[in-house]
């Protein structure tokens, strides 16, 4: 039999299948990790297939099997076949997405101890026959085992090692390995609510099992009991001896989905996430292999669990950039679940108070099914929004980071005993670094971008390459000492909070914060304990989180997304603005929110006042059919990176020329195309040069593979170059 290999070699080259001669010794499987021969090296690899014959002569053979089970199924080697196609991706590179990385290699195995028990071939009159009355030790270990085995580790806290060395000698305790599972996040307990459904929550249970497309949108206002929603159809799945993914966007919302789901699932619930050990995430995902668990919990990567008779993939906040990889390999999250709900006959649940414009477009022309809950299930309705006029607060003399409203309403929440929630969507002290005298900015030596300030450690950080500088004293150009600094970051709103309330317990959530693995249950297990009254914090504050007492939501610097460089800054300021004000008023106190702008007449703002999705949704259509901006067409950007200008430079013009050729040929498909410096020049020392073409939906297909192909056939030393389809991050 012929085994068919993917090499775990990450290149263009070596990316395809090659035949290896199974020796009769070897039980080699579809889906197996292997070891085979490759030039004048032992690698690892996969085996995609089982052939009776190759068409290649004088085959080599495969020389290990590496694990006693079958890491990758069917459904996986499908959905590689899917991605290579969709999204370009070789197929190694999908193949790694699967299993946890660090089972590659070897890195990472079972963990086992040694487990001490009593012999069960020795009766209880045996066993103290052999033991003297004086070794009190001896007897009260043999005790303890008596109601079964345990740890060795944990017992020689307890006993001495040489009373538990007296008793293996007497054949009296046997030992034995076994395997310890590592269970992350362990000391979060569950806890089940029983809750009866609303209507509108029984509606959209419904819909979702009755309807007979494979997606339904849930769009639901924050605070309308999506959760519970999941939680039922999951019980539901589970209940038709099926399996489920809940997928949220930001690890830090992983903790408190986990306490609710272990309340109702148990044991069944394993989470999978990049801010677990290397072996927790292994064991979460062999325990969801084994099918000792049903249901998996995580961010973006979770999609690819390996469960077996799929039902429910639920992808909560399911607008969030976060859900699209940005980096190799390139997907979209919504269509690997599409795929394996494909697969397996399952639903696809997207979830959001907010949903993207494609979502909802794709929904409203019938491709997606939809459930609406528009009311709280608290019935107190939405927090109301007041917006301040930030240039009205600088003419009447307020040159604080808050206004008026805002500090008074801060103060009186605080004194009615209720929490209050800052949001910033920027970290650190300041976000730059100037001088007065000169107009020096201070800016990374690696990358074209401003460094921020962080009053902590008194540095300048660059936060896109992580280098750290020490503060200026005086302007490096000019000699000026009178330094400026920047915009706020959320370090300055924690100081200007304590200066106003210095007996206020103040808690920050942002990326400096929560460096740490517990982190993020550290400072939302303190902020729901009420250990501290104000909570100021980016995005990581702004969805998902449920805390009763929070009354108040201020959001400085509203218009920070709004003026990016981006076709979907309007649409992203409303989501935020939306999803941030949702934290308040979630119980009966009710809640409302302080938004700070300078352009409170901008329509993103009339219609989040409002909480007016539709209209919102039906201006901002509008605007992207009008100007021909996606959902209507798909943006293709190649971005090219090198530590060498001029050879990078000279990639982008070759690529441009033949992609502009292309483009002229088949002109009534482009709407634009053009090569350029990329808007961040240069990050971690390498010059960044991009080709930015839009083109319409007819023929994107065609037009796609052109662009791959031109890459590929694009090879030189010392430029990577890669394409993004419809990228989150134009800069």
């Amino acid at each position: 039999m012929i085994a068919r290999v993917i090499v775990d070699i990450s290149n263009s080259q070596t990316d395809k299948i090659f035949d290896y001669d199974i020796p009769p010794d070897l039980d080699v499987q579809k889906g197996s990790r292997v070891i085979v021969p490759f030039g004048m090296r032992r690698i690892e690899g996969f085996c995609i297939d089982i052939a009776a014959h190759s068409q290649v002569e004088s085959l080599r053979s495969v020389e290990a099997v590496l694990d006693d089970f079958v890491c990758i199924s069917e459904e996986m080697l499908q959905l590689m076949r899917y991605m290579k196609d969709k999204f370009y991706i070789r197929y190694v590179d999908s193949l790694r997405l699967f299993i946890p990385s660090k089972l590659r290699g070897g890195r990472i195995k079972e963990l086992t101890r040694q487990y001490l028990s009593l012999n069960p071939d020795m009766d209880m009159e045996s066993i103290l026959a052999l033991i003297p009355i004086r070794a009190k030790s001896q007897l009260m270990l043999v005790e303890r085992l008596k109601e079964g085995g345990e740890y060795l580790t944990a017992l020689s806290n307890e006993f001495s090692a040489s009373a538990i060395k007296a008793l293996i000698d007497k054949n009296i305790i046997v030992k034995s390995m076994e395997e310890v599972e590592r269970k992350p996040m362990s000391s979060i307990k569950g806890r089940a609510d029983e809750v009866a459904l609303r209507s509108s929550q029984k509606f959209a249970l419904e819909r979702i099992f009755n309807s007979p497309k494979d997606v339904v949108l849930l769009h639901g206002v924050t605070g309308s009991g999506k959760t519970l929603v999941y939680i039922n159809a999951i019980k539901r799945t589970l209940d038709e001896g099926k399996t489920a993914i809940m997928l949220v966007p930001e690890i830090s919302l992983t903790p408190q989905m986990l306490r609710n789901f272990r309340g109702y699932f148990g044991d069944s619930v394993a989470m999978l996430h990049s801010g677990l050990s290397d072996g927790e995430r292994y064991d979460e995902w062999r325990r969801l292999l084994k099918g000792e668990a049903k249901i998996a919990v995580g961010a973006r990567s979770a999609v690819f669990a390996p469960m077996k008779n799929l039902g429910l993939i639920i992808v909560d906040e399911e607008h969030d950039a976060s859900y699209v990889s940005e980096s190799n390999p390139r997907y979209r999250t919504v269509d690997i679940a599409r795929f394996r709900a494909g697969f397996n006959g399952a639903k696809v649940v997207l979830g959001s108070a907010t949903p993207s414009i494609e979502s909802y477009l794709l929904a409203k022309n019938g491709e997606y099914d939809i459930a609406v809950m528009n009311e709280r299930i608290s019935d107190k309705g939405m927090p109301s929004i007041d917006i301040v006029n930030m240039s009205n607060e600088l003419l009447m003399g307020n040159d604080s980071m808050f206004s008026a409203k805002l500090e008074k309403s801060i103060v009186d929440t605080v004194k009615r005993g209720e929490q209050v929630m800052i949001f910033l969507n920027r970290r650190g002290h300041s976000s730059f670094v100037m001088c007065r005298k000169c107009g020096y900015i201070a800016k990374c030596t690696d990358c074209d971008v401003s460094l921020t300030y962080h009053s902590v450690d008194d540095q300048l950080k660059c936060h896109y390459c992580g280098k750290r500088y020490k503060m200026l004293t005086k302007c490096p150009d000019c000699g000026a000492s009178n330094i400026r600094y920047g915009k706020i970051g959320t370090q300055r709103v924690v100081e200007e909070i304590k200066r106003i309330l210095p007996d206020v317990n103040v808690l920050r959530m942002d990326n400096e914060t929560t460096t740490t693995k517990t982190a993020y249950l550290d400072i939302l297990g303190a902020f729901g304990a009420k250990e501290a009254q104000i909570l100021v914090g980016t995005q990581m504050i702004a969805k998902g989180h449920d805390f009763p007492d929070v009354t108040l939501v201020g959001i400085l610097d509203a218009d920070m997304s709004l003026y990016h460089q981006d076709y979907r800054s309007n649409e992203r300021t409303f989501q935020l603005v939306t999803q941030v004000a949702g934290r308040a008023g979630r119980s009966d106190k009710g809640g409302k929110v302080i938004l700070q702008t300078y352009a409170p007449n901008h329509y993103v703002y009339r219609y989040a006042a409002k909480y007016d999705y539709e209209g919102f949704f039906q201006k901002e259509n509008n605007v992207r059919k009008t100007t021909n901006f996606p959902p209507y067409t798909k943006i293709i950007r190649v971005l090219m990176t090198s530590e060498d200008e001029e050879k990078v430079i000279d990639c982008a013009k070759s690529i441009y020329r033949k992609l502009l050729a292309y483009a002229q040929d088949n002109s009534h498909d482009f709407i634009y195309i053009q090569a350029m410096k990329a808007p961040l020049g240069r990050i971690q020392n390498k010059f960044r040069y991009q080709i930015i073409a839009r083109i319409k939906r007819d023929n994107e297909s065609k037009i796609i593979a052109k662009f791959y192909e031109t890459i590929e056939a694009y090879q030189s030393r010392g430029v990577s170059v890669f394409a993004e389809l419809d990228p989150q991050n134009m800069a």
